[in-house]
């Protein structure tokens, strides 16, 4: 993990993810409201003129914005946060009108149309539902729209939300394909401390997702009104990486960042992959942020997991956890507790606390049927 630098390797790095031509870009409510005061419409005209060159110079931009229920809340004139799940609700309705109509009127000079797309986790945790949006995002980038995403903040509730668009923006990177997550915060980028409490913190140039050196330069870190601190981008950035895209943390008040980016110029922290993009399939299982239940393996299943990427039989298990039925998602955690996979399970919770510990071959015997012979099958899991 370096901090910031020169180096030509990385440079050529740069300029290769700049010149692609897919991008999520992700601007959190710190910068969209002026730390909190409202939205910054001086702010939101230099990002439109940003993103209306880079679509001139054939690049396709989908807009992860937060911002609404902060906006909101200047509009209906609260100076602190709500808590009850009514009044959050209340101040996204009001904030969203404002930030939509914001966009609009500043894509407008350039003449492009905003196209607003509000999210909730149902929405991506239905098969058919992941793909009918994937559809439309993609349908609207080919008419030259930037699609301006936002979660349904009037909708959603504690248990089904993303729980903040950094990893929304990261889930719609997998969901389009996208070759660079852009995440603007209101810091240079990550730094190997806090660089509010630390004046010798040093930037970050560039790392790898594996490196655990990032979540100790990250630490527990959250802005009053956002509720992504460095944690959650990374954690997002990992999320991206699975569809193979790579992440940059850049400061979004530095004018002119997005160019350049676009040029490979040394800005923020450029996060890049450890492994290959997963298949579309298994991107989809990866990214539903919740599973119906659990179970535990023993050291010999999670190492052949771990290492082979074997189907999960039912002798390799050694506890159930939860309620599920037959086709639900389900996580596969080690003996330390650690999810090491998670996948589509062929058997009910009940049925596989009857069978856990057994070979396949006395399913049958145990059950009076067997559906398949494999808990969980490897085309149905992904591993992490």
């Amino acid at each position: 993990m370096g901090a910031a630098s020169h180096d030509p390797a990385t440079m050529d790095e740069r300029r290769r993810l700049g010149s692609q031509r897919r991008w999520v870009v992700k601007v959190g409510s710190a910068l969209i409201t002026a730390d909190g005061r409202g939205l910054d419409g001086e702010a939101l005209g230099r990002w439109a003129d940003e993103i209306a060159r880079l679509r001139e110079a054939g690049r396709e931009i989908v807009l992860v914005s937060s911002g609404a229920v902060a906006a909101g809340m200047a509009r209906l004139g609260w100076r602190r946060r709500p808590h009850a799940l009514n009044e959050l609700q209340a101040a996204a309705a009001v904030g969203q009108m404002g930030l939509v109509q914001a966009y609009e009127s500043h894509f407008q000079r350039h003449g492009l149309h905003a196209a607003q797309i509000l999210l909730t986790h149902e929405d991506l945790q239905d098969r058919q539902r992941y793909l009918n949006a994937r559809s439309t995002l993609c349908k609207l980038l080919e008419l030259g729209t930037i699609p301006v995403v936002n979660e349904n903040d009037t909708v959603a509730t504690e248990e089904i939300r993303f729980g903040d668009n950094d990893t929304l923006a990261a889930l719609v990177a997998n969901l389009i394909g996208a070759h660079l997550l852009v995440i603007l915060t209101d810091q240079e980028g990550l730094h190997d401390r806090d660089p509010r409490r630390d004046p010798d913190a040093r930037l970050i140039s560039q790392a790898t997702l594996d490196d655990p050196a990032l979540d100790e330069a990250a630490g527990p870190s959250a802005g009053i009104l956002g509720r992504g601190g460095m944690v959650t981008k990374i954690a997002a950035a990992r999320r991206a990486a699975r569809s193979g895209t790579a992440t940059l943390i850049a400061p979004g008040r530095r004018p002119g960042v997005l160019q350049t980016i676009a040029e490979g110029g040394p800005v923020g922290t450029l996060l890049l992959p450890n492994a290959g993009p997963l298949a579309a399939r298994k991107q989809w299982l990866a990214n539903r942020l919740r599973a119906a239940g659990s179970v535990v393996l023993d050291e010999g299943a999670a190492r052949v997991l771990r290492t082979l990427g074997r189907s999960l039989l039912p002798v390799g298990v050694r506890e159930v956890k939860g309620d599920f039925q037959r086709g639900d998602l389900v996580s596969c955690l080690d003996p330390d507790g650690r999810e090491i996979a998670r996948g589509l399970i062929n058997y009910s919770a009940a049925e596989t606390r009857r069978i856990l510990g057994r070979p396949s071959h006395e399913i049958e015997a145990v059950l009076g049927y067997v559906d398949e012979p494999e808990l969980i099958h490897r085309d149905n899991m992904v591993v992490f």
